[in-house]
Formats: structure tokens, sequence, C-alpha cells
């Protein structure tokens, strides 16, 4: 019986080449021409450095901006250039029809079960926790967003329980995440053609905390996501952060005493710091706040807050550059030391 059944991507193979070749890696290559300048695969330090970390698999831990094209672009680069195409993870929050399961799930897809009871949900997590070691032990990549949903205020920040998802039965933490070896993946995009969605959902929250997206939300997302305008996407590799953990060990012993989540909390720190430093710097000029006036219009509310609104659309696209320039400044202030 196959334990990880509910979960696991279709065994595929021969469908998924021809699919990819044939209908996949030319729809990708064409909604890179039409929505987007360019999509491109940038390095954080030694290329070599990381393409030896990658070359015999890798769990890419990301941040998180649009619910399809984050993993899609990310294994459409990977193919083109290491032919590595990472196994992905989706909520099953986003299968709004009835075919969506199907196609992503032939397409190295594995689905992460949400909206579920506490207790479901550990028992999810563990089944989830073993599919992602089995295939890290037989070589495969690995693509997981660093936490639940995209970040809609641009504060990328490592979520502790995704890594006590990973290693939920280990005894040996440290070993069980140099086991997965992360190598987390920088996503900027100049535009996010989701912006004014995400603002909206913001308002919605603050003015009723207990609103929830609906599955048609999901699909909009979905379609506006896919379909609007990015300019230039940028995929920034960042190396294996296995050497610093060595580093952390032997430099702190104590730590291995730690209770379990303060050492999730440092490995966080570490992923964390690799996504800051690898964001893309774009130059905001008056044309960038001509843009943003162009989302508030899309932006449909009974008791439309513009000044909120604005605001936090302003925070998505400063809020990475706040956090990689503080990545850069504690790299600094630790290298003087």
């Amino acid at each position: 019986m196959d334990k990880f059944k509910k979960i696991r991507a279709y065994r595929t193979e021969w469908l998924q080449a021809i699919l990819d070749w044939v209908i996949t890696l030319p729809y990708l290559k064409y909604m890179e021409w039409k929505t987007t300048t360019s999509v491109e695969l940038a390095y954080l330090g030694d290329r070599k450095r990381i393409e030896q970390d990658i070359r015999h698999g890798a769990f890419f831990m990301t941040n998180h901006r649009d619910i399809c094209m984050d993993s899609a672009w990310l294994s459409m680069l990977l193919r083109y250039e290491y032919n590595i195409r990472p196994y992905i993870g989706i909520g099953n929050n986003l299968f709004g029809k009835w075919w969506i399961e199907p196609l992503v799930r032939s397409q190295r897809c594995f689905v992460v079960i949400r909206n579920v009871s506490p207790r479901e949900q550990l028992a999810n997590s563990q089944l989830l926790s073993e599919y992602l070691q089995y295939l890290r032990k037989k070589g495969k990549s690995i693509w997981l967003a660093q936490r639940q949903g995209r970040a809609k205020d641009g504060n990328d920040v490592t979520q502790p329980g995704v890594l006590k998802m990973l290693t939920l039965r280990s005894e040996d933490f440290f070993k069980e995440v140099k086991a997965l070896n992360i190598c987390p993946v920088s996503i900027t995009y100049e535009y996010d053609p989701c912006d004014y969605l995400k603002a909206r959902e913001m308002q919605l929250v603050r003015d009723n905390p207990a609103w929830k997206k609906s599955k048609r939300d999901d699909l909009i997302s979905m379609k506006v996501g896919i379909e609007g305008q990015k300019g230039r996407v940028v995929y920034r590799l960042t190396p294996s952060i296995n050497p610093e953990i060595d580093a952390l060990l032997a430099e702190k012993p104590e730590v291995r005493k730690l209770p379990r989540n303060e050492q999730i909390l440092l490995v966080c720190e570490i992923i964390d710091r690799h996504i800051h430093q690898g964001y893309e710097v774009f130059l905001r000029g008056r044309m960038f706040e001509e843009y943003l006036k162009g989302q508030l219009e899309k932006i449909h509310l009974p008791n439309k807050d513009e000044d909120f609104l604005m605001q936090k659309m302003h925070e998505m696209y400063e809020m990475p550059m706040i956090n990689r320039r503080k990545a850069w400044e504690r790299l600094k202030v630790k290298g003087e030391k």
C-alpha cells in the first residue's frame, strides 16, 4: 500500500518529459515574453560553489510572491540551466476547480493539506515530512515556500512551523536539516501584479479580523498572477546553509542542548539572511508612483481607504529593501568583529 498516495506527485516520468518540452516549457517561455521584460537566474556569491551545492539535489526554500509563477519559473530556469526539475509543494486550498489537482500532480507537484482540524493537521504534517525526507534520500530536489501563503506586506521571514514539520521525528535537529541541504532562493518582482489584491485583503482583514479568502479569491489571484505584467523577475540562488550550521555548532556547541524551538529559530535566521541578501534592487521613480495609482484604481471596496491601501502597497516594495540593507549591515558588522 502506498502511504503517500493522497499527497505524492503522480508517477508519470515519461508523461512529464513529454509535457515539459511540448506544453509546459513553451507555455512558460510564452508567459515570460508576454508578462515580463525578463526572467533571470542570478547567484549570491560564488556560482561554482552553488552549482556544487545543488548538483546532487537540494531543498530550494524561497520567499513567496505569486501562487503559481514563483515555483513554475524557478523550475523552468533550473531545467534549462542544470536539468533539475524540483518537486513542488502546493496547498489543496488552491484546488478550486476539479481539474487543477490531477493537472498539477502530474507535473511533479505534491499536496500540502490545509484547513483541517489540529489533530488531522499533525497527522498530515507527519506524512508530508516523511514524504519530503523520502524524496531527499532519493536525491530529488524540492521547492517549498518558507511560509504558508505569500508575505502580503513584503516582510519575508521563515515560518518556524515549516522547519518543525520538516524535522518532526528527528532526534538530531541539525543533522536532519543538513540532510535536506537547504539552498534558499530570493525571488524579486519589479512589479507584483497582485499587489492591489494583497492590499485589498489587508483592508478586509483590518475591517473584519474574521474575514477569510474564498476559493474564488484564490482563483482570481492565480489568474492575475499569471497574466499580469511583472517587469523584470530575478531568481537569485544562494549557497547551502550547511556550512553556516557547521560554523554555528563549532562556535557555540551549547546550541545542541537548546530546546527544539530555539534551534529552529537559529536556522530560520540563517535562511532569512540568505534570502534578504539576495533581493534584486530596482530603482523606483515618478513612474512607479503613477503605476501604484493605477493599481489603486483597480480596488473596489464599499469603504475604500485609499491612504491605507496606498501605504500597504508601498510597504510591499519597501520592506524587502529594508531587510536587504539590514542583512548586509549585520554581515558587515560580523566581519569587523
